[in-house]
């Protein structure tokens, strides 16, 4: 990969570490690696400026702001043709964008186009979706849903 840097033993123990809780000082940070705060201050520095550490978040609890109900959708899209003035995943990635209820969106091979996973308060919301959102969209021809029933790993930590 172009774009990878040189990680060794240290850095990965600090990642490991900020992704478990990204608030971290730079003192507990130096006692977990066994380094300076000084010398982790500038690791951590040199891994942000590198887009290794791309951001520092609070993870929001869906249910507990309202949003009860996940679920994934499959995504197919009208097939290009030369009338068309813009490219139809074009126009959709552009739309995504502006819909608050898909927090992903990742194009896929296969049968389907897009997989999107989108967080609505209920069934009520979600058919407000889908029916008032997704479906008119002109590029969109057919979608497939699957909602969660439970959550059996659920983690935003990339595996080092």
């Amino acid at each position: 990969m172009p774009n990878e840097i040189q990680l060794d033993a240290i850095d990965r123990r600090l990642l490991k570490a900020l992704q478990v809780d990204g608030r971290l000082t730079n003192d507990a940070l130096a006692a977990e690696v066994n380094l300076s705060a000084s010398a982790v201050l500038r690791r951590v520095r040199r891994l942000e400026e590198a887009g290794v550490i791309a951001a520092y978040v609070a993870l929001v609890s869906p249910e507990r702001v309202g949003l009860g109900l996940t679920a994934y959708l499959n995504v197919r899209l009208e097939k290009h043709t030369e009338s068309h003035k813009r490219n139809p995943m074009d126009l959709f990635k552009a739309a995504v964008q502006t819909w608050p209820e898909v927090v992903e969106c990742a194009a896929l091979t296969g049968e389907m186009d897009y997989l999107l996973r989108v967080m609505v308060q209920d069934m009520a919301h979600y058919a407000r979706f889908i029916s008032e959102t997704l479906l008119k969209h002109p590029s969109v021809q057919d979608c497939k849903t699957s909602f969660v029933l439970d959550r059996v790993k659920k983690t935003t930590a990339v595996p080092l």
